[in-house]
């Protein structure tokens, strides 16, 4: 089989910035993966990609002026809080949440200019940051800007954003749930059970959205076997949508030992998850697809998932 030379991920040591002091989102994780990209020998078949730092204007697709304002007066200060316990500020936490922001803008004009066909962010996914708050670790939501984007400079129709973090993806799933041009589908452990106390089957879009959204929560405890049933259905219904262009949050909290979460699976549902995403971009999307990093914190988990992601991006066939 021959492996895609399109492959391109996003690395270098301001990329790794983002991250806190004594915090579960540490910026060890990137080192992880980095480290197991070289011992897997996946370092030297992808093109290396440096962080660009978004603008003001371009964070304000997605987010407030109040609230990017009210990052900026805390970065600069060096602390405080930037929601109700889970994000501290630290001095440059804007400008680092700024460079994750602008690597995906970055890698999703790539894509669209046909540079690339598939690239990895891995310190993207920021995907509890909500328009006027932080949340859950996360400052600025990237995917959610990259999206607007879409919308606003490339006039896409239908923009799928597909989650399989631990952890619901409730910074796109709300902000976008009356918006038909963002086909969302989001595997996660329960609601009931872990942050964010949200992302229920029932939970399926409003108005023109309604059908467009699908959420698939799991019990703790489950594995694999139940990740491989559950996926088959959000490949029939991303098929029902033909997407025009794929963002995939690869989330690695998933795995057994994450010490934020109570799923079992293994690095094979990450394969899974991304072989059939590539598929569905190469049939409808002309192979457009931006993978994002999300959470995890087990370093081992990060390395073993995320690099089982870049070697199925690389591994899947291009026509």
């Amino acid at each position: 089989m021959t492996r895609s030379r399109t492959v391109a991920v996003y690395t270098g040591d301001e990329v790794s910035h983002y991250g806190f002091e004594d915090h579960p989102f540490s910026e060890d994780r990137i080192h992880a993966f980095w480290d197991e990209m070289h011992i897997r020998q996946l370092a030297d078949q992808v093109r290396i990609l440096y962080p660009t730092l978004a603008t003001e204007g371009q964070i304000g697709l997605f987010h407030t002026e109040k609230y990017i304002n009210k990052v900026k007066t805390l970065s600069e200060i060096g602390e405080g809080l930037l929601d109700f316990g889970d994000t501290p500020a630290y001095k440059g936490v804007y400008e680092d949440a700024a460079k994750v922001v602008g690597s995906v803008i970055d890698a999703t004009r790539k894509i669209m200019n046909n540079e690339f066909r598939r690239i990895f962010v891995p310190l993207g996914g920021l995907h509890h940051s909500m328009p006027d708050t932080a949340s859950g670790f996360c400052v600025f939501n990237d995917v959610g800007v990259a999206i607007k984007l879409l919308q606003q400079e490339y006039s896409l129709e239908r923009i799928a954003y597909v989650d399989i973090d631990a952890h619901h993806g409730d910074g796109l799933f709300y902000p976008f749930e009356k918006d038909p041009t963002v086909i969302f589908a989001d595997i996660h452990e329960d609601g009931r059970y872990n942050f964010p106390q949200s992302g229920f089957s029932y939970e399926v879009g409003k108005g023109e959205a309604k059908g467009r959204k699908l959420n698939i929560p799991l019990l703790p405890l489950s594995a694999d076997d139940d990740f491989m049933m559950m996926w088959d259905n959000v490949e029939n219904f991303l098929r029902q949508w033909q997407p025009q262009f794929i963002f995939m949050n690869c989330g690695a909290d998933g795995l057994d030992g994450d010490p934020l979460a109570h799923l079992h699976y293994s690095a094979r549902a990450h394969s899974r998850a991304t072989r059939g995403l590539c598929q569905i971009a190469e049939e409808f999307a002309e192979g457009r697809l931006v993978a994002v990093g999300g959470g995890g914190y087990d370093l081992r988990n990060i390395a073993k998932a995320w690099t089982a992601v870049v070697d199925s991006l690389l591994e899947t066939p291009m026509p």
